[in-house]
């Protein structure tokens, strides 16, 4: 039985890939297609800023290949405003706009702002329950420090169990656990909050935060691999999404992690990167 793994980036429109991971003079409306060429799945993080059209949902179905999954982020007018549960027609009004996705779609994921406190579980639990009548995969960011905390964590990984939410995963150590360095510490830096590896579903969704320079990965990535290797044999579906305060790295550390993890599980899916020549002016960034 294969694995369901799925391996991507934050964004696919990065115009820095062009010549790179993209072939030179790609030009923008190609890259989403490009992008579904490489690898498996990736962020919808524009459904963050934007909610997308139907014509733009279709657009993105035609773009890309069976078996990718795209995996869109709740609108910020819906997560963003205060309480959850006002906003709870405007969130399953996104959701049905984005299930026409189809196949295409993966795991929704819904990040609460750092505002947004255990104070507020009711709130989070209402609107929570309503989306998930969707049966649409979900999962949760959450950022506000008292939710790693023992008792809201428990309270909280409870209920995602039971709703059969993914919790987030956002591991942001390797660019804090490293020399200080201006082009990482960035006035929009992530957040530094706690990790805890643990699955709330059937799927488990990793934010990776890399550092530009892969020494300062490798430890972190090597027990990713581990990680999800056992999730994996458990039969959860894993999505691994790799950032970078210089995103142009990204494409690169995705593609050292999937070396890692196929070490460990031969049946993890074949990236399709690996199935392409390089074009000539292919770089190498390590």
């Amino acid at each position: 039985m294969k694995a369901n793994f799925y391996l991507g980036c934050a964004v696919w429109s990065y115009k820095d890939w062009v010549g790179n991971l993209y072939p030179p003079k790609s030009q923008p409306r190609d890259f989403l297609k490009l992008y579904s060429q490489r690898f498996t799945t990736v962020e919808g993080n524009t459904t963050f800023y934007a909610i997308p059209s139907e014509a733009t949902v279709k657009n993105w179905v035609a773009q890309t290949p069976v078996g990718f999954r795209l995996c869109p982020k709740v609108n910020r007018n819906i997560t963003h405003q205060g309480l959850l549960s006002p906003s709870i027609s405007d969130a399953l009004s996104f959701l049905e706009r984005i299930s026409g996705l189809n196949d295409r779609l993966g795991t929704t994921f819904i990040q609460l702002p750092p505002s947004y406190s255990p104070e507020n579980f009711a709130d989070l639990s209402e609107f929570l329950t309503a989306c998930s009548q969707s049966n649409l995969p979900l999962a949760l960011e959450v950022r506000h420090l008292d939710w790693f905390k023992q008792q809201y964590r428990d309270r909280l990984n409870y209920l995602l169990a039971d709703l059969n939410i993914a919790i987030t995963l956002l591991d942001t150590r390797p660019i804090y656990n490293c020399p200080d360095d201006p082009q990482i510490h960035s006035p929009r830096k992530k957040p530094d909050v706690p990790l805890q590896q643990v699955v709330t579903g059937n799927t488990a969704f990793v934010r990776f935060i890399s550092h530009p320079d892969l020494q300062y990965n490798q430890a972190y990535l090597k027990q990713w691999a581990y990680d999800l290797n056992n999730w994996l044999c458990q039969g959860k579906t894993v999505y691994f999404f790799v950032h970078c305060p210089q995103e142009v790295r990204s494409p690169d550390t995705a593609k050292y992690f999937y070396s890692l993890l196929k070490a460990q599980n031969y049946d993890i899916p074949a990236l399709p990167w690996n199935k392409l020549d390089p074009h000539p002016t292919q770089l190498s960034l390590f």
